[in-house]
Order: C-alpha cells, then sequence, then structure tokens
C-alpha cells in the first residue's frame, strides 16, 4: 500500500515537471515590462499629473486642480476637434478595412509572383510618417505637383488628402494581419463549400469574412487607436487647415503645447485622447467577443 502510493506521487510529480516543460520563465518578460513601464506607464504618469498644473516649460509645476479639465469642457474647439478626429477613424476604418482585407485573402492564395507582390505592398510601412507626408505634401502642391489643383485648400480635400495618405502608408500592415489570417482558416472548408456548388463570392461572403471575424475585431482595433493619435501627417499636410477644418485632437494638443507652452492643458488633451482610445478599444473587444474566443487559429 505504501509502495502504491508512493508511486501515485512520484507519477504526481513527474506530471507536474512535465506540465513546465516548453513554458519559459516570468524573468524573460522582464526586459519587455520594464519597457513598457518606462516608455508607456511612466509617460502616461507624468501626463495625469501635469493635467492638474499649470507650466509652461520652464520652472516648476504649479498645481490648478481642475482647471485645465474645465477648460477642456468649455473650450468651443473640442467639438469640433473630436467630431473631425471621430469621422477620420470612421473614415480610415472604411478605407484601411476594405481594401486590406481584400488585398490579405488574394495575398493567402497561391498566384503566381503573390510574394513579390505582397513584398512591394508592405514597402510604405516601412516608410516614416514624416517622409511619407512630405512627398505626398510636395506630390498635392498646386503649382508644381501631379494635380493642377488645390487639393489641400479646401476641407473636403484636406480630409480626403488625410484619410488616403495614412491609409497608404498602415494599410499593408493591416493586409498582412489579414493574410496571416486567411491562411489559418482550414482549407477543408472550402472544399466542402465547392462541392455543394458555392462559387468563390459565396464561399468569400460565407467562410472567409466569418472566419476573419476575430482579426477583423485585432485590425480594428489598432486602426482605431492610430486615428485617434494621428499627428504628423496632419502637421505636415495641413496643419489643421484650411482654418481649422482638420485640427483634430491630437493637433490641438500640438498647439497647445508647443505654440501657446500650455502644458498643462496640452497633458490634460493628452489624457483625455489615452482614456478614450482604451475605452473604444474594451467596447470593442466586448461587443466583437473577442475577448472569449479560446482558440489561437480562426476557425478552430
Amino acid at each position: 500500500m505504501t509502495s502504491t502510493v508512493q508511486k501515485t506521487r512520484t507519477v504526481g510529480r513527474g506530471s507536474r515537471k512535465a506540465s513546465r516543460v516548453g513554458r519559459p520563465h516570468a524573468v524573460w518578460a522582464l526586459p519587455a515590462v520594464l519597457f513598457f513601464t518606462f516608455f508607456a506607464v511612466v509617460p502616461m504618469g507624468l501626463a495625469l499629473y501635469l493635467s492638474f498644473t499649470s507650466w509652461d516649460g520652464l520652472g516648476d509645476p504649479r498645481p490648478v486642480g481642475l482647471d485645465n479639465w474645465t477648460k477642456l469642457l468649455d473650450d468651443p474647439r473640442l467639438t469640433q476637434s473630436l467630431t473631425l478626429t471621430v469621422v477620420l477613424t470612421a473614415a480610415s476604418w472604411a478605407f484601411q478595412t476594405v481594401v486590406a482585407l481584400l488585398l490579405g485573402v488574394w495575398a493567402a492564395g497561391r498566384q503566381r509572383n503573390r510574394a513579390v507582390l505582397s513584398a512591394i505592398f508592405f514597402v510604405p510601412f516601412l516608410l516614416s510618417s514624416t517622409a511619407i507626408a512630405i512627398l505626398f505634401y510636395a506630390l498635392l502642391d498646386p503649382n508644381f505637383g501631379i494635380i493642377q489643383a488645390d487639393t489641400l485648400g479646401s476641407q473636403s480635400g484636406a480630409f480626403l488628402a488625410i484619410v488616403f495618405v495614412g491609409g497608404w502608408q498602415f494599410m499593408p500592415f493591416h493586409t498582412l494581419i489579414y493574410q496571416g489570417g486567411a491562411r489559418q482558416i482550414p482549407e477543408v472548408l472550402y472544399q466542402a463549400a465547392a462541392i455543394d456548388g458555392a462559387g468563390r463570392y459565396r464561399q468569400f461572403f460565407s467562410i472567409t469574412l466569418p472566419q476573419l471575424r476575430h482579426t477583423i475585431t485585432t485590425s480594428t482595433v489598432l486602426i482605431v487607436v492610430g486615428s485617434l493619435t494621428y499627428f504628423e501627417t496632419v502637421l505636415i499636410l495641413t496643419k489643421g487647415g484650411p482654418g481649422t477644418d482638420t485640427a483634430i485632437l491630437p493637433y490641438l494638443m500640438y498647439e497647445a503645447g508647443f505654440k501657446q507652452y500650455d502644458f498643462g492643458y496640452a497633458s490634460a488633451i493628452a489624457t483625455f485622447l489615452v482614456v478614450a482610445a482604451t475605452g473604444l478599444s474594451l467596447v470593442l473587444v466586448r461587443l466583437t467577443g473577442f475577448g472569449s474566443m479560446r482558440s489561437t487559429r480562426e476557425g478552430m
């Protein structure tokens, strides 16, 4: 009886040790945790602290309580900037999602020269936002550009230019996400659909899109957060103009901090953006059921 108990304990210890095999130690996460802490958590904490102070960049910050937040809520430009930010986010999502989804599904196939074309599509993402904005600013110049019209001089033209330039840069990244997701869809689903007589378009809407629902959620969260923090393209292409027609919230933050030297008010806007982006991301994850996904493969 004693030997049986000892054998059972030995087997139990062996199974516990086996369950730990291949599981990395928590210490390997330390560099990433430290990096995120110093370059994300600490700056956000400082921005939150500065939002309750008055500081022009010199001397010591002076506590002012909720004055900056009251000023933010009473600022007549907040409604316009917030509306522009929401519209820009929606337009960027619609443009990038449709094109990136189609390109990603196509790139996941077995077409000839697919790998070469996929690499070419990815090139814009390797360029900096500043370089791309300068490039398109020159291309859209009404005097020397390829379009002999003052595109950036009108509200609609400037807005569409921002949406297109941002989409042109970041669409390759989302294409890569959809490509990876499409490759994880079991081929047997398409084979069964073909036997039932389903064509290519029916397979796309009945198999591909439902199987990519979590991939679409991931891409959507990244697009939403990225659009809420848009800055370089607006600064270089339109400078918030014409007038204030493209002065989105990040540009409003830039003006408050680096033109008016009111870093307390700029920090309040920055904190508001962080809270809004985090809240929207959590809402998207909750509404789409992404958080309840258990499989690491689409369709499994």
